[in-house]
């Protein structure tokens, strides 16, 4: 399943779709709303910003206080703007990308800053960690998480590897959920909309003895029909929507407060997710079948079944002690599990020129504890963490049509294994306060992590899926393994530090210098074909200064520069056989460097009693510096053939939200403009270039006097447009025939797109008892 890029500049697909027209519109909505209702006079003193926490640094801070690039979207905000998933988050964050990946509706790519996850491959490890309630979601496989019973979600931008460790070189989103009141709730929310959008909500909380002990309960079915269909599939009886939305989520929650300085939290959660697998968009034409390019970019053909699955499922304990004033222990214990039954069809044909079915299956346990210090002059974060997980899987490359034209009936290539990971580390970091004005932060992460690895790779002249009755009829013969080609274990050590001044030059206004370092875990390649050592941790280090300022009571502007050196970023190349110079192999290597350099501002501003405006901008540069390959005479530097991924060089978001007080409740009118500069899609040799583009967002929400009721209709994407989110390109350009390409792995033009949501539109009903 290699990859084989070959191309030039000039050869790469451009989707345009931003039409500069809509900025002016969306800035414009922002002064027709207040028209819609006189003000109510309210004197200056009374219009103050509020105060907004995060735990950025593992404890309860300011928003204003954390000398981190942190953005915080509360509940209120999430239901004002109707927001459903985590993904709909990176338009109020600057240079944050967070999407739901190709293949299927629940895999996040996330990149922040430039640094993600290409790959969500068993073995290979995030760029961006993802945490529920600080516990570690370790795969991107059910990342994609509906908002249930949120608190807030924060976005930490930049490396995080003190405090949060591995896996957090790009930085760190954060699921927060609401802890309970002590009252007795219920609260039921229905959905329609769009594309036959049906979802019900119902969360609520009771207390089983009063002031000590509590019970939660939170539950989601999330339906919707497809953006588009599967036009023709071999299979019989098959569901032929794509992008669909067949979900169920579930919550229970049971805190126990003994006293006054003990807590405890008991947390279950589980995703099923039932929506089909997510068929791709010929961007060419098949050589190999007769079938048009289709209409619509959600329409795909398959040879595949359309089903698919993501189960994912936690249980986590917190538990909490103030010793006294200044000292607090904190234990976070937690358990998770995902497994996923896939079907990928790579050409997107009615026939097996490249199918991958696959399962993934992946447990991970952690166990952190902490010491926590606090004065008026210090304070500090400590503790240790034990991490450990299998992360196993098997794929099926089936490619039939090779097959047959080698004169046998089919032809699989079939890979699988586990890559198993234990991880233990010690952290601190604490903020001392020099005077009135200066501090300083300084702190460090010892880590010490082991990884082995096992896979097996090799040819099957036969069509094999990984079980029986992958599809009808199928029976899997018994004994069927392909050879070990990697059994192998590796453990490296790695010191992050995190050091940093603040200086507050008044009440309301502090500036930041920090330096910090972040690693991403050393893995196998675990699509070997040889035994090959392991590739060693990717590191990131970051230079950021930063301004946090409530300019005045009304305003407030936090601003970000920043700069990063990613070394020994993890990648396939060619090696050359020792014993053969006429023989490449694949192997996965520290074979990359790439810098950045940006700006992040972030605004919010109190306009009047009803109206408020915020806009947020990203701008950076980011490109690669390094990028070995070899030949057989010796290393060569490809960097000038790679590109960034996922990272526009712009990112900004205007928007508003416009309180209209009535007699009857209050009318709440919002809505923004997310703009995203031209980026690309393919890391190696180019293919695809999603073109700038931008979203339009308006929703108007009724508030009843009592609090009980809310009504919200909303419109998403409402100018329809078109962008790429994901691809798969298997073909290179045709050095003979300028415009045209040679087929890759298959035989065929697989030039595969996936794309973002049309304009959708959805009313939603809330009651609160």
């Amino acid at each position: 399943m290699a990859k084989n890029y070959n191309n030039d500049a000039q050869h790469k697909f451009t989707r345009s779709a931003f039409k500069p027209s809509l900025l002016a519109l969306a800035i414009s909505s922002c002064l027709v709303a207040p028209v819609m209702a006189q003000e109510q006079p309210r004197t200056e003193s009374e219009l103050k910003l509020e105060r907004i926490e995060v735990t950025a640094r593992r404890t309860v801070e300011s928003l204003q206080e954390v000398p981190v690039a942190v953005t915080s979207i509360g509940a209120d905000d999430i239901a004002e703007r109707g927001l459903g998933s985590v993904v709909e988050i990176q338009q109020f964050s600057p240079n944050t990308t967070l999407q739901a990946s190709r293949g299927t509706n629940s895999t996040l790519t996330a990149f922040i800053r430039g640094v993600g996850q290409e790959d969500p491959l068993w073995g290979y490890e995030p760029g961006v960690g993802i945490y529920i309630d600080d516990v570690y979601v370790a795969r991107p496989q059910g990342a994609v998480l509906d908002i249930l019973n949120v608190e807030r979600i924060e976005v930490l931008r930049g490396p995080q590897g003190t405090l949060y460790g591995k896996n957090t070189i790009g930085g760190a989103l954060k699921y927060v959920t609401r802890e309970m009141t002590g009252d007795s709730e219920f609260a039921i929310s229905g959905t329609v909309g769009s594309y036959n959008q049906r979802d019900v909500k119902v969360t609520g909380q009771i207390p089983l003895i009063a002031n000590t002990l509590y019970l939660g309960v939170g539950y989601a079915n999330l339906q919707r029909d497809g953006y588009g269909e599967f036009l023709t599939s071999a299979l019989p009886n098959q569901d032929t929507e794509n992008y669909n939305k067949d979900l169920q989520a579930f919550r229970l929650t049971l805190e126990f407060r003994p006293q006054d300085n003990l807590f405890f939290r008991l947390n279950y959660d589980k995703t099923d997710d039932k929506s089909n697998a997510k068929g791709g968009f010929r961007l060419l034409p098949s050589l190999l079948t007769d079938a048009p390019v289709p209409d619509s970019v959600y329409d795909s053909y398959t040879s595949m079944p359309t089903k698919n699955r993501v189960e994912t499922e936690g249980l986590s304990l917190t538990a909490a002690w103030d010793i006294n004033d200044n000292f607090t222990l904190k234990s976070i214990t937690s358990d998770r599990k995902s497994y996923s039954p896939t079907n990928i069809d790579f050409d997107n044909t009615s026939i097996q020129i490249f199918d991958v079915p696959a399962i993934y299956d992946d447990k991970s346990f952690t166990q952190e504890f902490q010491l926590n210090y606090q004065n008026d002059g210090f304070k500090m974060v400590s503790g240790v963490y034990y991490y450990t997980a299998e992360s196993c899987g098997v794929f099926d490359a089936i490619l039939t049509v090779l097959g047959q034209s080698l004169g046998a009936p089919g032809l699989t290539r079939e890979v699988g294994g586990c890559s198993n990971s234990d991880s233990m580390a010690a952290f601190a970091q604490g903020s001392y306060q020099l005077d009135d004005k200066w501090s300083v932060t300084a702190g460090l992460r010892y880590t010490r992590d082991e990884k082995e690895a096992i896979v097996r790779n090799g040819l099957i002249f036969d069509v094999v899926y990984p079980e029986t009755g992958w599809v009808p009829g199928y029976v899997r013969p018994d004994g069927l393994t392909t050879p070990v080609v990697l059994d192998d274990k590796a453990s490296w050590t790695k010191l992050t530090p995190k050091l940093g001044v603040e200086y507050k030059h008044s009440r309301d206004t502090m500036y930041y210098a920090s330096f910090s370092q972040g690693f991403k875990s050393g893995t196998f390649n675990p699509r070997a074909t040889v035994a090959e050592p392991a590739a060693n941790p990717e590191t990131v280090n970051s230079y950021e200064i930063g301004v946090k300022s409530d300019i005045t009571d009304t305003l407030r502007l936090n601003a970000t520069l920043f700069q990063l050196d990613h070394k020994d970023r993890q990648y396939i190349s060619v090696i050359p056989d020792p014993n053969d110079a006429s023989a490449l192999n694949q192997r996965l290597g520290n074979i990359g460097r790439s810098e950045a350099t940006g700006a992040e501002l972030e605004m919010l501003w109190l306009a009047s009693r009803n109206l408020n405006i915020y806009a947020n901008v990203g701008v950076i540069d980011a490109k690669f510096k390094e990028a070995v390959t070899f030949t057989p005479t010796g290393p060569i530097d490809i960097s000038d053939r790679f590109t960034i991924t996922n990272t526009p060089k712009t990112t900004a978001t205007i928007g508003f939200s416009y309180d209209m007080v009535t007699d009857f409740g209050d009318v709440i009118f919002n809505g923004n403009y997310a703009y995203r500069s031209a980026y690309d899609l393919v890391e190696l040799d180019n293919l695809l270039t999603q073109d700038s583009y931008g979203l339009l967002n308006l929703g108007v929400t009724w508030l009843s006097k009592s609090g009980q009721w809310r009504v919200g209709l909303h419109g998403k994407n409402l100018t329809d447009e078109q962008y790429l989110i994901g691809n798969y390109a298997f073909i290179a350009p045709d050095p003979a025939n300028p415009g045209g390409f040679i087929p890759g792995l298959g035989g065929d033009n697989t030039l595969i797109g996936y794309y973002g949501a049309p304009r959708e539109v959805s009313l939603t009903v809330a009651y609160r008892f």
